[in-house]
C-alpha cells in the first residue's frame, strides 16, 4: 500500500511539473517577437533535435532500441500533432492569449465525442453536462472574438484542439506507445515553416526565447505529461493540463499587461469549472470502482 502511495505522489509531482512548465509556452513565444513561420521553424526544429538526442541517449542507456513511430499509425499520430501545432501557432498570432488557452481546454469535449463515434465509448450523462457547459463557455469567448476581430484566431484555436483530440483518439485506438510521436510530429510544421521562411525570410527579434522554449519548455512538458499516466489515472493527469489554461493568461497579464476581457473571463471560468467538476467526478468514480473490485477479489 505504501508503494502505491509513493507512486501516486511521484505521479503528482512529475505531472504537476509538466503542466506548470507548459504554461510558459505562449509567453515565451510572445517574448521571441518573431514572425509566425520563423518562430514555428525555430521552435519545431529545436524540439525535434532534442527528441532525437533523447532517443539516442535512451537507447544507449537502456541497451534497447525504442521505436520512434510505431508503424503507419505512428506516422498518422505524428502528422496530426504536427498539423495541430501549425493551427496552434497561427492562433497564437491571431487572437488574445486568454481566448486561446480557454478554447484549448475544449480538447476534452472533442476527445469524448470522437471516442463515442469511433471507439464506441459512449460518454456518461455527467460528461454530456460538462460538454454542454463548455460549449456555452467557448460560445461566449468566440462571440466576443466576433466583435473584437479575433474570430479567425479563435477558430484556428478550435481547429488545433480538434486535431489534437483526433491524435489522442487514434493513439487510444492503436493501443501502442506513442510517447515520441508528439515530438517527432514537429517535423511537419518545421517542413512547412521552412518553405514559408524561404519565401519571406527569417524574422525573430529575440531567438533565444524560442530556442529555450523548444529545447527546454516543450521537451520537459512532453516528457512529464507523457510519463504521468504511469502513476496516475487519466482524470488526474487531465487536471494538470488545466494549469496552462489557468496560469498562461496570468503570465501574459503580468508580462505584457494584456488583461483578458470580461467576456473571456466569464467564458473561461465556465470552461474551467466544468472541466474540474467533471475530472473530480471521474476520479471519485474510478476510485469507487477500484475499491469495489478489491472487495470482490481480495488478495
Amino acid at each position: 500500500m505504501s508503494q502505491l502511495h509513493h507512486d501516486h505522489r511521484k505521479g503528482l509531482l512529475i505531472t504537476g511539473i509538466g503542466g506548470l512548465v507548459l504554461s510558459a509556452d505562449i509567453p515565451l513565444l510572445r517574448l521571441g517577437q518573431g514572425e509566425t513561420w520563423s518562430t514555428l521553424l525555430l521552435r519545431s526544429s529545436t524540439t525535434l533535435l532534442c527528441a532525437l538526442i533523447i532517443w539516442v541517449i535512451w537507447n544507449l542507456i537502456t541497451g534497447k532500441r525504442r521505436t520512434l513511430l510505431p508503424g503507419k499509425t505512428g506516422f498518422l499520430v505524428a502528422a496530426l500533432y504536427g498539423m495541430a501545432s501549425i493551427a496552434f501557432m497561427t492562433a497564437v498570432y491571431n487572437t488574445k492569449t486568454a481566448n486561446l488557452v480557454f478554447i484549448l481546454a475544449f480538447n476534452t469535449v472533442f476527445a469524448a465525442l470522437l471516442s463515442w463515434v469511433f471507439l464506441k465509448e459512449r460518454p456518461k450523462a455527467v460528461t454530456f453536462i460538462a460538454m454542454f457547459l463548455m460549449l456555452i463557455g467557448v460560445g461566449i469567448i468566440v462571440r466576443e472574438g466576433l466583435s473584437s476581430g479575433h474570430v479567425f484566431g479563435d477558430l484556428m484555436g478550435l481547429l488545433s484542439t480538434f486535431i489534437l483530440a483526433s491524435a489522442i483518439t487514434v493513439t487510444r485506438a492503436s493501443g501502442k506507445d506513442m510517447s515520441f510521436a508528439a515530438m517527432m510530429g514537429t517535423a511537419v510544421p518545421m517542413t512547412v515553416a521552412a518553405f514559408m521562411v524561404s519565401q519571406n525570410g527569417f524574422h525573430v527579434a529575440v531567438p533565444g526565447w524560442i530556442i529555450f522554449n523548444g529545447a527546454v519548455v516543450t521537451t520537459i512538458a512532453f516528457i512529464c505529461l507523457a510519463t504521468g499516466p504511469r502513476f496516475l489515472s487519466g482524470p488526474e493527469v487531465a487536471m494538470f493540463y488545466l494549469l496552462e489554461t489557468v496560469l498562461t493568461p496570468i503570465w501574459v497579464w503580468l508580462v505584457f499587461s494584456e488583461r483578458p476581457t470580461d467576456a473571456t473571463l466569464v467564458g473561461g471560468i465556465i470552461i474551467i469549472s466544468a472541466l474540474i467538476g467533471h475530472s473530480l467526478w471521474q476520479m471519485y468514480h474510478s476510485r469507487r470502482r477500484a475499491r469495489t473490485t478489491i472487495i470482490r477479489h481480495p488478495i
